[in-house]
């Protein structure tokens, strides 16, 4: 039997894996033109909503309670809205190869911002870390954009993508404790629906639906396993944590992901990629295990 601190790092692997997709899978998804950045970063959200409320239903689960809510709006703010509809525009430009170095941060957000919400005094080497994990990625950016002046509005949307997830992550691993994993990911899907809705509805209207059967095929894992079933697996880890422990798993991501980018979209994987990966990783992780120390 696997001990509870084992237990939480092998589901948070678990959910790691299932992210790894979504930035090669949204790139997929945008870049062909069938399918608007707005109606795949919302209805890919109205898609998982309509099954967190048919599980939500099944299993007669409780109504959250007072506060419970507006945290549960953080976290539907962060992972359901901000996340994907900002990385769904940022990657109809960006290749998602590059995302993935930009993402790649985010191990370290979410430790900073574990550490903000719960009140920790990590050492210096903690924030030096992180904020250096946060130059080299910016650094990177602008050096495939020519320059600091050649920072895209693509960069910027990556970078508040990144903001909003680690907000999410860090609230929806601390509620999980309290309504449970799956729980807690079903009850801000339900709780966004309606502002999703409305969004997919504007976006249908903008913009009228066409793509290819891989696009939509690509749209489908987006819906069902990055804003639904993978939330499982990674709320129950960060749940059983420790939560600082079980966030160090989130540093592969972004090498599966680039692996996933030149695999099924043929980016090639370019010496300023590979080095600007390795750097910004190696910073998050430094970060993340400061804050154990």
């Amino acid at each position: 039997m696997l001990s509870p601190s084992r237990a939480g790092l092998w589901w948070g692997l678990l959910g790691v894996a299932a992210f790894s997709f979504t930035v090669p899978f949204t790139r997929v998804a945008v870049q062909g033109g069938g399918m608007s950045p707005l109606f795949v970063g919302s209805a890919r959200a109205v898609v998982a909503a309509l099954l967190a409320a048919t599980a939500l239903a099944i299993t007669k689960q409780r109504l959250p309670r007072g506060v419970q809510w507006g945290r549960l709006a953080i976290v539907a703010g962060g992972v359901v809205v901000g996340f994907p509809v900002l990385t769904s525009f940022a990657l109809t430009t960006a290749p998602a190869s590059h995302g993935a170095v930009v993402v790649a941060i985010l191990p370290a957000a979410t430790a900073m911002t574990a550490v903000l919400r719960g009140h920790e005094r990590p050492p210096k080497s903690f924030w030096v870390m992180a904020i250096a994990g946060a130059a080299v990625a910016v650094g990177f950016a602008a050096l495939q954009g020519g320059g600091l002046s050649g920072l895209h509005w693509s960069d910027l949307l990556l970078f508040g993508a990144v903001v909003a997830a680690a907000i999410g992550y860090a609230e929806g691993g601390l509620l999980a404790r309290e309504l449970g994993a799956w729980q807690t990911v079903s009850w801000a899907l339900v709780l966004a629906a309606p502002l999703m809705i409305v969004l997919t509805c504007v976006a249908v209207v903008q913009h009228p639906l066409g793509g290819t059967p891989v696009e939509w095929a690509a749209f489908a894992y987006l819906a069902v396993v990055s804003m639904f079933l993978g939330f499982f697996a990674w709320y129950r880890g960060l749940a059983i944590g420790p939560m600082a422990q079980v966030s160090q798993v989130q540093l592969v991501q972004p090498v599966l992901s680039i692996g996933w980018a030149a695999l099924f979209l043929r980016e090639q994987l370019t010496w300023p990629t590979v080095l600007g990966g390795v750097a910004v990783i190696a910073c998050a992780g430094v970060a993340v295990r400061a804050r154990l120390g």
